[in-house]
């Protein structure tokens, strides 16, 4: 799009996607998409649940089904009860057996510049090696085994082998603490664990085996320990008692056969810890039949997956968007996944691109935060690589306000390649909100209608459905085989964090305004999932995520969306992310703060502090004025790229600062603070 007659044509084309607010996918991708009758949503509303029948049907099963959903004991729902299968056989063996054995199913690429590509038949090999280890060192069917690693390919073998011999696996995240990995292992009383020496993050060797072995000293009983070797001689390990050599396994094990355990549909694949609001994490438990067949329907469906592509999911496998979008659903369907070891600017700002060029990837799915980095960083990087290769693009996460979605979209897709904006979280699983790429047009900054066979609903404190452009509270209304089935081991929390009932209005009113009401339910005429965000649903059906329901400011009794105001303050041009939060105001009650990171040789200026300030009354009007808008460098966030706002509401009310010890930059707590009080 360059501009080189000088005759105005980029500034008119800048103008008209700056303006626009609707974005129909191209034909040429409608031509070859998986899903393109707009009929599925009537047939899976007028076929449910039997309509999920489809999803079951990407999957290869030992024995088929009864009964696609058994609801007698709501909200302990059953998918494909009376079904069996294997996970690891679904991703592997079936693909090898339909002679694709030497298609590559997963490119590793790392930080370093180091690659490994495993074909489907290499990684059957691998998989069964260590699956056949695992029981040597006595592993049975139904022990969890805990995998704390960084995204190298042992990881995903490790899942795909703990799958295969029906042992539960629960992944911790590498960027977790010592005291992270003891207290999820002790919760899932799981006596092996999986690990590493350590591996690279910007260059650095980090030492990984130090903090698991410190995080093992918590553990309250013993435990046998594998150890894969990534550093090689930068780094010396001892082993110790009770520790294994990853290769050495492998090595010993090298041409065993294993079969696939057959697992019932409702025996569990995975648990997976998500923070809870009682401090003490939860281990959401997934299960095989139905969360496999979600996975790869959604994949299918969703992000357009097919066997011939090249793949690349750029989030890490330690999250659920990593086992679901890494692992499960692409390999289900068997296509070519790619892992990615490093950081999006090491050793340039340009890696990303320049993966996506080397490997001629197809689907390129990341979150808001990196797309702010992006657009931060500048278009410069990826205009000097050829991303042409580019079918589909996805967002997750977090919502994507419009500014970031069109940069996303002309920069990186070119204008012809359609956005998915998905809206999902660890315990449901899979996508649930998110348009259909070969169906629907695209809102920016909207995720979209819920996905057919989701009954999503954005309802009031007495849940009922609000008008189109009303803000309330995100339900839904049924199950879906991608839900989890209950907290490992606390099915009475399950209860009182996810579900709430509807015979009761005024039950309904507590539970939407305290969540985590510990009133019974036992009787409870109707059961609703409540995933505690809020939003907005237009004439279209488009559901809009304006953030978790405690993400909300209430300034003078107005109830403020914190993901509205920030859209509107990135809508300012040089803003290049932005946080906001309430802070105490004597008059007001609460207040709004805003923090502000500038687009790179953006200089901080008064004149721009009052455009922020005009662009937020534009678009919301004068009850949303920041109080203070306080430029900053950095935001405070979790090594999962999300905000912490609790730490600015703290700055924001002069609080004492909370926890910062699950920070990526704990340093930028107090700068930001000493800006305030210097502002």
């Amino acid at each position: 799009m360059s501009d080189e007659s000088g005759d105005g044509t980029e500034v008119e084309l800048e103008a008209r996607l700056e303006e626009q607010d609707r974005f129909e996918p191209p034909e040429s991708f409608v031509e070859g998409a998986n899903v393109t009758d707009e009929a599925i949503y009537e047939e899976f509303e007028e076929n449910w649940p039997e309509c999920w029948e489809r999803a079951a049907d990407l999957l290869s099963w030992d024995e088929a089904h009864d009964t696609v959903l058994e609801d007698g004991d709501a909200p302990f729902y059953e998918w494909f009860t009376g079904g069996e299968l294997n996970a690891s056989y679904n991703c592997l063996d079936r693909h090898v057996e339909d002679g694709r054995k030497n298609q590559a199913a997963i490119k590793w690429e790392g930080e370093l510049g180091e690659t490994r590509t495993y074909t489907y038949g290499d990684l059957l090999n691998e998989v069964e090696a260590f699956a056949a280890a695992l029981r040597e060192l006595g592993v049975e069917e139904d022990d969890v085994v805990t995998l704390y690693m960084p995204m190298i390919p042992e990881l995903p073998i490790a899942m795909l082998a703990c799958a295969r011999i029906g042992a539960p696996h629960s992944v911790v995240f590498a960027g977790f603490s010592a005291d992270a990995l003891a207290t999820r292992m002790n919760s899932a009383d799981s006596e092996y664990l999986v690990t590493c020496d350590g591996y690279y993050r910007r260059g650095d060797a980090l030492n990984h085996k130090e903090k698991a072995d410190k995080g093992l000293r918590g553990v309250d009983h013993d435990v046998q320990t594998v150890v894969v070797d990534r550093l090689g001689d930068e780094l010396t390990h001892f082993l110790g008692n009770d520790a294994h050599d990853y290769d050495d396994l492998v090595d010993a094990h090298e041409g065993a056969t294993v079969e696939p355990v057959s697992r019932d549909a409702e025996d569990m694949l995975f648990l997976m810890y998500t923070s809870g609001t009682t401090g003490e994490p939860k281990g959401v438990k997934h299960t095989t039949g139905g969360y496999l067949s979600y996975a790869a329907w959604t994949s299918h469906a969703v992000l357009d997956v097919k066997p011939e592509d090249t793949y690349w999911c750029a989030a890490d496998i330690g999250w659920i968007t990593g086992h679901s979008y890494i692992v499960y659903g692409p390999l289900a369907l068997g296509t070519t996944t790619m892992m990615y070891e490093g950081t999006p600017d090491y050793p340039e700002r340009d890696r990303l691109w320049e993966l996506i060029e080397k490997n001629r990837v197809d689907i390129f799915y990341t979150a808001p935060t990196a797309i702010r980095s992006f657009m931060k960083w500048g278009e410069e990087y990826p205009a000097g690589h050829d991303l042409s290769s580019l079918r589909l693009l996805g967002t997750v996460g977090e919502p994507i306000n419009p500014r970031a979605w069109k940069w996303y979209y002309k920069h990186i897709g070119g204008e012809e390649c359609p956005i998915v904006d998905t809206w999902w979280q660890t315990e449901t699983g899979g996508m649930m909100i998110t348009t259909l790429p070969g169906i629907n047009t695209m809102k920016p900054g909207s995720a979209g209608p819920p996905l057919p066979g989701i009954d999503a609903q954005v309802v009031d404190v007495e849940g009922t459905p609000v008008d189109p452009g009303d803000a309330g509270y995100l339900t839904v209304q049924n199950p879906w085989p991608g839900m989890l089935r209950t907290l490992y081991d606390n099915d009475d929390r399950f209860l009182t964090e996810y579900w709430q009932e509807y015979s009761d209005p005024d039950a309904v009113n507590r539970q939407l305004t305290t969540p985590h009401s510990t009133e019974s339910r036992e009787d409870a005429d109707e059961w609703v999932y409540f995933p505690e965000d809020g939003a907005t649903i237009d004439e279209d059906g488009f559901v809009t995520v304006l953030g978790r329901v405690d993400d909300v400011i209430n300034v003078s009794g107005h109830r403020l969306g914190t993901m509205e105001i920030e859209s509107a303050i990135v809508g300012v041009p040089g803003v290049a992310e932005a946080a906001v939060v309430g802070g105490d105001h004597e008059v007001k009650g609460q207040a709004v703060y805003a923090y502000v990171i500038l687009e790179d040789g953006q200089e901080p200026t008064d004149d721009l502090r009052e455009r922020i300030v005009d662009g937020v009354e534009d678009g919301i009007g004068p009850i949303a004025r920041p109080e203070q808008v306080v430029f900053t460098p950095e935001l405070p966030k979790t090594r999962s790229g999300k905000i912490m706002r609790r730490l600015l509401e703290d700055i924001a009310s002069g609080d004492e600062l909370g926890d910062t010890s699950t920070l990526r930059n704990p340093g930028v707590v107090d700068d930001i603070a000493e800006q305030v009080e210097t502002d």
